[in-house]
């Protein structure tokens, strides 16, 4: 049985930018020194800087040693310093101007999604400034997108060394020869090289991708992909009790303002599995929540239980939340905006427009006027549209899940499932999965949905009367920032 493969990536000058070899050059510029100097100085083995990497250094503690060595070298090479002379201005120009290369994240959740390993080497030092904000957030961006960070002040090992190279192939289970390198120095790529790996030099990066793409057999580069996704054994996962044996469960990242993701029907909190994790490296905190009656938050009986006012009832936690809603939660982001206002920063509703509720209309006589929703008509018998969906789950949600560009013509005909007895009716036994629904995405669906069936879920569409007349006692006004998006279809 063949190994696996693994990518490999320097952070400097490949999965970060501008190279520090850039941003020495410019302070060069700036501060009239000789060119070379500042990368000459720090290329020494026995640096500040390569200490620091090493680990043997914080970086309060490099900035000092540094700045006499700089002192130094200005003196042997008769260079004039300018007064109040510090390399702490170019390690935060360092610090500021580093961004990170999002082509390269594509790439990277790309490869994993095909079962390739993938890892970071990152020549770093321990930054105990008190401004480490910055770095702390790079390194929970790069946990999330990477199967492995190796960071030389923690090794002990910097790049170029063949010894981190070996180490992080060795964590990754994958031999030299199933390895690729992308490396922005020479002399990382001969060492990668000369242990049997196959390196790339990259100065053109769609050309270094062309050549990820060789060697690995993906297509990283062209051709549509999706971003990083969540994996459910890898995120955060938390309860909160929102009444007497009622609880939500949700999973969290990333930190900064709040932003809460609520899902529709019949979903889960792995539903926004790629929204999540690039609003975490955006700077927010992400908190996606598996709704009442689904997966593993509690699902109480009683159809009560889903009415908007008990679903709207809020708790102590987070002061103000950005609120984003697909289907049955971009109703409930409409409605926490409207009903608690002083709790929402602002909504975001996808596929939910807002409805404003009229008081002179029975909500139930004008579903059966509107042929679009004969479907909630079906749903609202207890223990009926049940019976139909949790009969196999598999086909459920193959049929729920499929995408326009699916050359199979699985179409849910919403406007007679009364009439014809179900919503599935008349569909084939065999459905194909969709090319957005990956077979490890349906079984989690069928996982979560495995215990507790569609009671809950469904439950939310029995209570359009108890919904009617809360919203008619709610006064109405513009109460935050919002964003509707429709699709076409």
């Amino acid at each position: 049985m063949a190994s696996k493969k693994a990518v490999l990536f320097n952070l400097w000058g490949v999965v970060v930018s501008p190279r520090p070899a850039e941003t020495f050059l410019k302070f060069e510029e700036t501060h009239k020194l000789p060119s070379g100097f500042l990368e000459k100085l720090v290329k020494n083995g026995d640096s500040a800087m390569q200490r620091a990497e090493r680990g043997k250094l914080t970086l309060s503690q490099m900035i000092p040693e540094l700045d006499a060595e700089c002192v130094s070298a200005a003196s042997d090479q008769k260079v004039s310093l300018p007064a109040g002379f510090s390399v702490k201005s170019l390690l935060e120009e360092l610090r500021d101007s580093t961004t990170v290369n999002k082509h390269i994240l594509q790439t990277v959740a790309t490869l994993r999604r095909q079962g390739l390993l993938t890892g970071v080497l990152a020549n770093q030092w321990v930054d105990d400034s008190g401004c480490g904000d910055s770095s702390g957030r790079l390194l929970s961006l790069l946990a999330g997108h990477f199967d492995v960070v190796l960071q030389s002040c923690r090794t002990g090992l910097r790049v170029p060394e063949a010894d981190l190279f070996i180490s992080a192939l060795k964590q990754l289970g994958v031999p030299p020869k199933q390895a690729l390198l992308l490396a922005d120095d020479e002399e990382g790529v001969g060492a990668a090289e000369a242990l049997g790996m196959t390196a790339v030099l990259v100065r053109d990066l769609p050309e270094a991708l062309k050549q990820v793409e060789t060697f690995t057999g993906v297509q990283a580069v062209t051709g549509e992909s999706y971003p990083a996704s969540c994996n459910p054994e890898e995120v955060s996962h938390g309860y909160v009790t929102i009444k007497p044996n009622v609880k939500l469960h949700y999973v969290e990242m990333g930190t900064g303002p709040p932003v809460m993701l609520c899902h529709g029907f019949p979903e889960s909190w792995y539903s926004w599995r790629y929204q999540i994790p690039a609003l975490a490296d955006a700077g927010f905190r992400v908190v996606s929540l598996d709704m009442k009656g689904y997966g593993q938050s509690t699902a109480p009986p009683d159809i009560e239980e889903y009415s908007q006012e008990q679903i709207c009832q809020v708790r102590g936690g987070i002061p103000q939340v950005t609120l984003v809603g697909h289907d049955w939660g971009g109703s409930v982001v409409w409605n926490m905006a409207q009903c608690h206002p002083e709790r929402v920063r602002a909504v975001a509703s996808l596929n939910t427009p807002l409805f404003p509720v009229d008081p002179s209309k029975d909500p139930m006589e004008f579903m059966k006027t509107v042929p679009i929703f004969n479907y909630q008509l079906y749903f609202q018998k207890p223990g009926i549209a049940e019976t139909e969906m949790e009969k196999d789950l598999a086909r459920t949600f193959k049929i729920f899940f499929h995408g326009n560009g699916d050359k199979s013509n699985v179409c849910v005909c919403v406007c007679v499932c009364v009439c014809v007895g179900g919503l599935f009716v008349g569909l084939p036994d065999e459905i194909p999965r969709s090319s957005i629904l990956s077979e490890t995405a349906l079984q989690f669906y069928i996982t979560q949905f495995k215990d507790k069936g569609f009671r809950g879920p469904l439950n939310w569409y029995r209570n359009v009367v108890s919904n009617w007349k809360w919203l008619c006692s709610r006064p109405r006004a513009k109460t935050a920032p919002v964003v509707s998006c429709e699709g076409e279809k």
